[in-house]
């Protein structure tokens, strides 16, 4: 059986892995035998994917910073299009990466309507649609719609989709996780010192407008904790060099390592982090963070006064549950102040720290049980 999956930028190349992981174990157990060729990255290679197309580098947020990116996502859309018309799959697998899976998702229930689709991690349109055209369109080619939190199945079941919750997959990643213990080992951590991860950047626009408040707030906390030292996980290698320069600038104290995120989440006391995923790994490694997220200023502009948009939370931490669990700060409150303010209190308050920890349980519970993938693939295989 031939399945295609779409998926873009570094968290869809994970969670694309993990599903392709659970689906080949899954046929296996039926004796199937799976083809999945995909749009994704090396993460998804790896799990047995023929890739068509590389799309973990390709991604942006906001308006004028997807400009950049309108070419090789238009051609490597074509690219895919072309594939499904030589070469029509049994099955389709979006993932996130909302425009080019809607033009996907369009051309087939246009042109191969008896292909089914199924969506999983949907757009998060549950959380800042400013009008239901596009949920239309998802919930108009999408056979089956895989939802990842309550309030997601919620409002698509709502808008007619068919859904069935699943769950989080970093459920099912973190059992993979190394204990505090082993990851400071591995990390030569001793016992008393104070690790803090950053986490700046996943995609290259947050290079611009993330990192230098953060690496600011860094250096301000040096000064505080001259004990402390910083931990960095590199998302893609191309971020190494201008990373490793502006540690050299804010003169920080800082260690930056390619493919050891689960161990620096794991060692750390404290995270300063931009908003996504990964602040849903950190709760489930319970580690206090402060969260921040900024656009260009007239794309901000833009979506307040002419789109009208606004948000309740931008983490996935404070989504799930729908009030603030983690201080998170957006555009003109995402300074250096703030974040410097907020992160000291969680390091050296001890209420504040069992507070975040009591909430990281609470907001657990919303993410699902354990087999998320597995649960993931047998509704697509059933599907076929």
């Amino acid at each position: 059986m031939r399945i295609f999956i779409s998926t873009g930028e570094v968290s869809g190349d994970l969670q694309g892995s993990l599903i392709i992981a659970a689906l080949k174990r899954q046929a296996a157990a039926v004796g199937c035998e799976l083809e999945i060729v995909a749009l994704g990255g090396a993460k998804m290679a790896e799990a047995g994917a023929t890739i068509l197309g590389d799309t973990s580098h390709i991604g942006s947020m906001g308006i004028l910073e997807a400009l950049p990116y309108l070419v090789p996502t238009l051609l490597v859309q074509r690219k895919a299009i072309a594939y499904l018309k030589q070469n029509p799959p049994d099955l389709v697998l979006l993932i996130d990466y909302m425009s080019p899976n809607i033009g996907i998702g369009s051309y087939l229930q246009e042109h191969f309507p008896d292909v089914p689709v199924v969506y999983y991690i949907a757009p998060q349109e549950w959380v800042w649609s400013m009008n239901l055209r596009r949920t239309h369109r998802i919930v108009g080619f999408t056979d089956k719609l895989l939802a990842i939190f309550p309030e997601e199945a919620r409002y698509y079941r709502q808008e007619g989709a068919n859904v069935t919750w699943v769950g989080h997959p970093l459920v099912d990643r973190m059992q993979t996780a190394p204990s505090r213990q082993e990851a400071r080992s591995k990390l030569h951590i001793s016992p008393e010192a104070i690790a803090i991860a950053l986490l700046p950047a996943s995609r290259s626009q947050e290079l611009k407008y993330l990192l230098p408040v953060i690496f600011q707030a860094a250096q301000t906390i040096q000064a505080k904790l001259p004990e402390v030292h910083f931990w960095i996980p590199l998302s893609l290698e191309e971020f190494r060099e201008p990373i490793t320069q502006a540690i050299a600038r804010y003169g920080l104290r800082a260690t930056v390592l390619s493919g050891q995120q689960q161990e620096i989440i794991a060692a750390a006391d404290f995270a300063i982090t931009k908003s996504g995923t990964v602040n849903l790994e950190l709760a489930l490694s319970n580690v206090p963070q402060v969260v921040i997220y900024r656009l260009n200023a007239i794309t901000a502009w833009i979506g307040r006064k002419i789109l009208k948009g606004s948000i309740p939370f931008a983490s996935p931490v404070n989504l799930v549950v729908m009030r603030e669990i983690v201080p998170e700060f957006l555009q003109e409150q995402a300074t250096a102040e703030n974040i410097t303010q907020a992160a000291m209190e969680l390091l050296l308050n001890p209420d504040k720290k069992q507070q975040t920890l009591a909430d990281y349980q609470q907001m657990r519970q919303s993410l699902g049980e354990i087999g998320v993938c597995d649960r993931a693939a047998q509704e697509i295989l059933q599907m076929l």
